[in-house]
């Protein structure tokens, strides 16, 4: 993954943490910078998060499952 698009990615998620959006990988509240660390590892693969919203429907988490360190 290029640096521009891994900077862009982090600021994107680093701003909806401060709007208090949690993060988790594989079911573990995690940093947006380890799981850019960790995708960027595996760039061949494809990650789709899950977005969870809350009741009134604010998004408040954000999920990546399944994912693998090699």
């Amino acid at each position: 993954m290029g640096r521009l698009k891994t900077d862009t990615w982090e600021r994107m998620l680093e701003q909806m943490e401060q709007e208090g959006v949690g993060f988790y990988l594989n079911g573990k509240k995690t940093a947006p910078r380890e799981i850019i660390r960790t995708c960027c590892m595996r760039e061949r693969a494809v990650y789709m998060p899950d977005f969870v919203m809350d009741e009134e429907g604010k998004l408040c988490e954000v999920r990546y499952d399944e994912v693998t360190k090699w």
